[in-house]
């Protein structure tokens, strides 16, 4: 059997070993627009040593932004910022995908600005509250009733996905990860509570994973499966979600996904093993995993080495550690400590000060 520091071949890629940077929500989106940074640059350049990086989530509209200064990748100025990120990681020798991801429920009129309101399956606010600007001190809403979809409103944003993922090889991302997790647009139509929908896009299990489904398929027939992803969090309750018949949903989304797509990725939450094996034994492709047995898993670290070893995953993808160890896979290899990540720092709103990793945001990976 490979071990975590074997290569791999992911789509077109040859990777040189299996341990995967997950995307991580920073939010130093400070250029005009919400374009990527020279901080940025730094940042993604310094952990090119992973197999693979995938960066942190970008919104394929302006509707789908869900956290004060996140990037885009939906119009040409985002673009071109972006292109300073993938050439420093090319050039360092490595390999770096981006991952999209639209907020759903998850946001709010003022954080969106121009009169948009947050779009979701159905109206059903989610839980908690929502940070509406970037300065300080920090001001924090709750979610608001969301506007449901109309069939239109779902194709034009799975149309918003492909041009998306079209920008992103443009801007030189070797391709690109769906962000189906942690409760944001993709999850919300897998869940029973959010999704309330009647027509074919809700309801039943068949209906509830159609949109993942079409929008793989139209962001897989602009860019090539082989540059494609999808992540899941199977089971994840963030901002009040529920997902009934879990696991007949998972297993169900999972078989109707096209074989030949980059990867699977799965972040696992405790409690969810017997799924995760599961979705292994269901996914022929190359299987990347977050792994969480239990809550003392957490973060995901060298302990968990030994799952690529044992069969249950091609890839392990590592979040928290990636912050503060820019070199993990060589820390992983030879044993070396590993530093901890500045908890006190974890939910600081503005990090124009700083010059590398000093905080996780709002997503923890």
């Amino acid at each position: 059997m490979p071990n975590a520091f074997d290569p791999i071949t992911v789509g077109p890629l040859t990777l040189p070993n299996r341990v995967a940077m997950a995307p991580l929500t920073r939010r130093r989106a400070y250029g005009d627009g919400l374009s990527a940074t020279p901080l940025m640059v730094e940042y993604y350049r310094q952990r090119a040593t992973a197999g693979l990086i995938v960066a942190e989530a970008a919104q394929p509209s302006r509707v789908g932004q869900g956290y004060t200064d996140t990037p885009g990748l939906h119009d040409t100025a985002q673009v071109a910022s972006w292109h300073p990120v993938t050439d420093a990681v090319h050039h360092a020798g490595g390999r770096i995908y981006t991952q999209l991801m639209h907020a759903g429920r998850n946001s709010h009129p003022e954080l969106l600005g121009g009169g948009l309101h947050p779009l979701a399956p159905s109206a059903c606010a989610a839980e908690g509250v929502v940070r509406v600007h970037g300065g300080e001190p920090a001001v924090r809403k709750p979610y608001p009733i969301p506007e449901a979809l109309t069939m239109q409103g779902i194709a034009d944003t799975i149309a918003d996905f492909a041009d998306a993922a079209a920008n992103a090889i443009d801007a030189g991302f070797d391709g690109v990860e769906l962000h189906g997790a942690y409760g944001y647009l993709i999850q919300q139509f897998l869940s029973g509570n959010a999704n309330r929908r009647t027509d074919r896009y809700g309801g039943s299990v068949a209906g509830r994973v159609r949109f993942p489904l079409d929008l793989v398929d139209a962001v897989a027939a602009r860019i090539g499966s082989e540059r494609l992803a999808l992540r899941i969090s199977p089971g994840c309750t963030a901002f009040g979600l529920d997902e009934p018949d879990l696991h007949e949903l998972y297993l169900t989304l999972v078989d109707g996904l096209p074989r030949d797509l980059a990867y699977l990725h799965v972040f696992e939450f405790p409690g969810h093993r017997d799924l995760t094996v599961k979705l292994r034994e269901h996914w022929s492709g190359v299987f990347m995993l977050n792994p969480h047995e239990t809550h003392h898993d957490w973060p995901a670290g060298p302990r968990q080495l030994r799952l690529v070893d044992d069969g249950l995953a091609d890839i392990l993808s590592f979040g928290t550690l990636f912050i503060s160890n820019p070199d993990l896979v060589h820390r992983l290899r030879v044993g070396a400590p590993l530093a901890e990540a500045d908890e006190t720092t974890f939910y600081r709103g503005d990090h124009r000060g700083y010059t590398d990793y000093p905080c996780l945001e709002e997503a923890l990976s």
